[in-house]
Protein backbone atom coordinates (compact mmCIF):
# COMPACT_ATOMS: atom_id res chain seq x y z
CA UNK A 1 0.00 0.00 0.00
CA UNK A 2 1.53 3.17 -0.86
CA UNK A 3 2.65 5.68 2.33
CA UNK A 4 0.77 8.89 1.28
CA UNK A 5 1.21 10.57 4.59
CA UNK A 6 4.93 9.69 4.18
CA UNK A 7 5.33 10.99 0.69
CA UNK A 8 3.97 9.94 -2.75
CA UNK A 9 4.31 10.65 -6.61
CA UNK A 10 0.93 10.25 -8.15
CA UNK A 11 0.40 10.36 -12.28
CA UNK A 12 -3.25 11.82 -12.65
CA UNK A 13 -5.06 11.94 -16.07
CA UNK A 14 -6.83 15.56 -15.56
CA UNK A 15 -10.49 15.39 -16.97
CA UNK A 16 -11.62 18.04 -19.25
CA UNK A 17 -12.89 21.02 -17.47
CA UNK A 18 -11.23 20.71 -13.68
CA UNK A 19 -9.11 22.34 -12.36
CA UNK A 20 -5.67 21.27 -11.50
CA UNK A 21 -6.62 22.22 -8.01
CA UNK A 22 -9.79 20.22 -8.79
CA UNK A 23 -7.76 17.58 -8.50
CA UNK A 24 -5.54 18.36 -5.81
CA UNK A 25 -8.47 19.35 -3.29
CA UNK A 26 -9.92 15.92 -3.76
CA UNK A 27 -6.88 13.68 -3.42
CA UNK A 28 -6.17 15.92 -0.14
CA UNK A 29 -9.65 15.64 1.67
CA UNK A 30 -9.86 11.49 0.26
CA UNK A 31 -6.55 11.00 2.20
CA UNK A 32 -7.14 13.37 5.27
CA UNK A 33 -10.58 11.17 5.89
CA UNK A 34 -9.23 8.23 5.16
CA UNK A 35 -6.29 8.72 7.47
CA UNK A 36 -7.97 10.12 9.76
CA UNK A 37 -5.43 13.12 9.71
CA UNK A 38 -6.00 16.71 9.84
CA UNK A 39 -3.11 18.41 8.04
CA UNK A 40 -1.32 16.41 4.87
CA UNK A 41 0.95 17.83 2.37
CA UNK A 42 -0.39 17.57 -1.35
CA UNK A 43 0.38 19.78 -4.26
CA UNK A 44 0.79 19.49 -8.00
CA UNK A 45 3.80 19.60 -10.11
CA UNK A 46 3.04 21.97 -13.41
CA UNK A 47 -1.00 23.41 -13.73
CA UNK A 48 -3.21 22.16 -16.78
CA UNK A 49 -5.19 24.47 -17.76
CA UNK A 50 -9.48 23.58 -16.99
CA UNK A 51 -9.94 23.35 -20.85
CA UNK A 52 -6.91 21.01 -21.22
CA UNK A 53 -6.60 17.06 -20.03
CA UNK A 54 -3.87 14.82 -19.70
CA UNK A 55 -0.51 14.11 -17.17
CA UNK A 56 -0.85 16.18 -13.94
CA UNK A 57 1.28 15.14 -11.18
CA UNK A 58 0.64 15.37 -7.81
CA UNK A 59 2.92 14.86 -4.91
CA UNK A 60 2.09 14.12 -1.23
CA UNK A 61 3.96 14.19 2.00
CA UNK A 62 7.53 14.94 1.64
CA UNK A 63 7.40 14.51 -1.94
CA UNK A 64 6.10 17.73 -1.85
CA UNK A 65 9.42 18.80 -1.90
CA UNK A 66 10.54 17.19 -5.69
CA UNK A 67 7.91 19.71 -7.10
CA UNK A 68 10.46 22.50 -8.04
CA UNK A 69 12.44 19.68 -10.00
CA UNK A 70 9.21 17.98 -11.54
CA UNK A 71 8.09 21.24 -12.97
CA UNK A 72 11.10 21.98 -14.69
CA UNK A 73 11.43 18.74 -16.70
CA UNK A 74 10.90 18.78 -20.56
CA UNK A 75 7.01 18.20 -21.42
CA UNK A 76 5.12 16.76 -24.28
CA UNK A 77 1.74 17.81 -25.66
CA UNK A 78 -0.37 17.07 -28.55
CA UNK A 79 -3.67 17.82 -29.29
CA UNK A 80 -5.52 20.37 -32.21
CA UNK A 81 -5.14 23.98 -33.31
CA UNK A 82 -8.15 25.43 -35.05
CA UNK A 83 -7.44 28.03 -38.28
CA UNK A 84 -8.89 30.85 -39.69
CA UNK A 85 -10.45 32.50 -36.81
CA UNK A 86 -9.06 34.04 -33.23
CA UNK A 87 -10.01 34.06 -29.57
CA UNK A 88 -8.76 36.41 -27.22
CA UNK A 89 -7.59 33.68 -25.31
CA UNK A 90 -6.36 32.33 -27.73
CA UNK A 91 -8.29 29.01 -26.20
CA UNK A 92 -12.07 28.01 -26.43
CA UNK A 93 -12.56 30.13 -22.94
CA UNK A 94 -13.66 33.06 -25.39
CA UNK A 95 -15.48 32.94 -28.57
CA UNK A 96 -13.80 32.90 -31.99
CA UNK A 97 -14.10 35.70 -33.92
CA UNK A 98 -11.99 37.77 -37.00
CA UNK A 99 -12.91 34.91 -39.21
CA UNK A 100 -10.70 34.03 -42.47
CA UNK A 101 -10.38 31.60 -45.20
CA UNK A 102 -8.26 29.22 -44.84
CA UNK A 103 -8.88 27.08 -48.36
CA UNK A 104 -5.19 28.33 -49.44
CA UNK A 105 -3.23 27.25 -46.80
CA UNK A 106 -1.34 23.78 -47.38
CA UNK A 107 -0.16 21.79 -44.58
CA UNK A 108 3.64 21.92 -45.69
CA UNK A 109 2.82 25.42 -44.91
CA UNK A 110 1.57 25.22 -41.74
CA UNK A 111 4.62 22.49 -40.79
CA UNK A 112 7.06 25.53 -41.99
CA UNK A 113 5.45 27.92 -40.43
CA UNK A 114 5.19 25.97 -36.93
CA UNK A 115 9.06 24.91 -37.11
CA UNK A 116 9.91 28.87 -37.38
CA UNK A 117 8.00 28.50 -33.48
CA UNK A 118 11.09 26.43 -32.11
CA UNK A 119 14.67 27.08 -30.20
CA UNK A 120 14.75 29.81 -28.13
CA UNK A 121 11.23 32.40 -27.96
CA UNK A 122 10.72 35.37 -26.08
CA UNK A 123 6.70 34.39 -25.74
CA UNK A 124 4.05 36.28 -24.89
CA UNK A 125 1.68 34.88 -22.17
CA UNK A 126 -1.93 35.04 -23.04
CA UNK A 127 -3.96 38.07 -21.04
CA UNK A 128 -5.88 34.71 -19.92
CA UNK A 129 -3.19 33.04 -18.08
CA UNK A 130 -2.83 32.48 -14.19
CA UNK A 131 0.53 35.04 -14.51
CA UNK A 132 0.09 37.87 -11.81
CA UNK A 133 0.45 41.09 -12.50
CA UNK A 134 0.75 43.55 -9.34
CA UNK A 135 -0.59 41.02 -7.00
CA UNK A 136 -3.73 40.34 -9.27
CA UNK A 137 -4.16 37.06 -11.89
CA UNK A 138 -4.31 38.19 -15.25
CA UNK A 139 -7.34 36.23 -16.24
CA UNK A 140 -9.01 37.99 -13.54
CA UNK A 141 -8.48 41.14 -15.15
CA UNK A 142 -8.96 40.00 -18.60
CA UNK A 143 -12.52 38.79 -17.61
CA UNK A 144 -13.20 42.10 -16.28
CA UNK A 145 -12.39 43.86 -19.33
CA UNK A 146 -8.73 45.22 -18.25
CA UNK A 147 -6.10 44.37 -20.85
CA UNK A 148 -3.02 43.68 -18.35
CA UNK A 149 0.87 44.39 -19.47
CA UNK A 150 1.96 41.15 -19.87
CA UNK A 151 5.67 40.27 -19.67
CA UNK A 152 7.91 38.34 -22.47
CA UNK A 153 8.67 34.85 -20.97
CA UNK A 154 11.76 33.03 -22.79
CA UNK A 155 11.37 29.61 -23.08
CA UNK A 156 11.98 26.65 -25.47
CA UNK A 157 10.21 24.51 -27.92
CA UNK A 158 12.19 21.44 -29.07
CA UNK A 159 10.09 20.16 -31.47
CA UNK A 160 6.24 22.12 -33.11
CA UNK A 161 5.30 19.06 -35.45
CA UNK A 162 2.08 19.53 -37.36
CA UNK A 163 0.83 15.81 -37.79
CA UNK A 164 -1.94 16.34 -39.90
CA UNK A 165 -4.28 18.95 -41.46
CA UNK A 166 -8.29 18.51 -41.87
CA UNK A 167 -10.10 21.35 -42.60
CA UNK A 168 -9.10 24.21 -41.01
CA UNK A 169 -7.59 21.56 -37.63
CA UNK A 170 -3.99 21.42 -37.52
CA UNK A 171 -3.19 18.24 -35.32
CA UNK A 172 0.16 18.59 -33.44
CA UNK A 173 3.18 17.86 -31.40
CA UNK A 174 4.95 20.06 -29.08
CA UNK A 175 7.78 18.99 -27.01
CA UNK A 176 8.89 22.73 -24.79
CA UNK A 177 10.35 24.24 -21.45
CA UNK A 178 8.37 25.18 -18.26
CA UNK A 179 6.50 27.71 -18.95
CA UNK A 180 5.57 27.43 -22.36
CA UNK A 181 2.14 28.78 -23.42
CA UNK A 182 0.76 26.27 -26.08
CA UNK A 183 -2.05 28.62 -26.46
CA UNK A 184 0.47 31.71 -27.66
CA UNK A 185 1.98 28.79 -30.05
CA UNK A 186 -1.31 28.36 -31.54
CA UNK A 187 -2.04 32.22 -32.11
CA UNK A 188 1.71 32.73 -32.92
CA UNK A 189 0.92 29.93 -35.81
CA UNK A 190 -1.64 31.83 -36.84
CA UNK A 191 -0.11 35.01 -37.25
CA UNK A 192 2.61 33.25 -39.10
CA UNK A 193 0.00 32.16 -41.30
CA UNK A 194 -1.67 35.51 -41.35
CA UNK A 195 -5.48 33.97 -41.17
CA UNK A 196 -5.46 33.41 -37.10
CA UNK A 197 -5.83 30.48 -34.58
CA UNK A 198 -6.41 29.54 -31.96
CA UNK A 199 -6.23 26.56 -29.42
CA UNK A 200 -8.90 24.18 -30.05
CA UNK A 201 -7.65 20.66 -28.07
CA UNK A 202 -4.99 20.02 -25.52
CA UNK A 203 -3.15 16.89 -23.53
CA UNK A 204 -0.56 16.96 -21.99
CA UNK A 205 1.32 13.63 -22.80
CA UNK A 206 4.69 13.47 -21.04
CA UNK A 207 6.93 15.27 -18.22
CA UNK A 208 10.21 13.98 -17.99
CA UNK A 209 10.29 10.26 -17.77
CA UNK A 210 6.64 10.29 -16.53
CA UNK A 211 3.71 9.55 -19.18
CA UNK A 212 0.12 10.18 -19.32
CA UNK A 213 -0.43 6.37 -20.20
CA UNK A 214 0.68 5.22 -16.63
CA UNK A 215 -1.34 7.50 -14.97
CA UNK A 216 -4.55 6.97 -12.84
CA UNK A 217 -8.29 8.68 -14.17
CA UNK A 218 -10.39 10.23 -11.32
CA UNK A 219 -12.32 7.50 -10.80
CA UNK A 220 -9.12 4.95 -10.15
CA UNK A 221 -7.26 7.19 -7.71
CA UNK A 222 -10.83 7.53 -5.96
CA UNK A 223 -10.82 3.50 -5.73
CA UNK A 224 -7.14 3.60 -4.97
CA UNK A 225 -7.55 5.89 -1.62
CA UNK A 226 -10.82 3.70 -1.01
CA UNK A 227 -8.85 1.31 -0.08
CA UNK A 228 -6.42 2.79 2.58
CA UNK A 229 -7.21 1.26 5.93
CA UNK A 230 -6.57 3.99 8.25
Amino acid sequence: MPDYLQGEVILIDKPLTWTSFDVVNKIKYGLKNKLKVKKIKVGHAGTLDPLATGLLIVCTGKKTKTIPDIQGQTKEYTGVIKLGATTPSFDLETEPENFLPIEHIQIETVKSSAKKLTGDLAQTPPIFSAKKINGKRAYDMARKGEKPEMRVNNVHVEAFDILDLEDSNAYFRVVCSKGTYIRSLANDLGELLSVGAYLKELRRTKIGDFDVINAFSMEEIAEQLEKIES
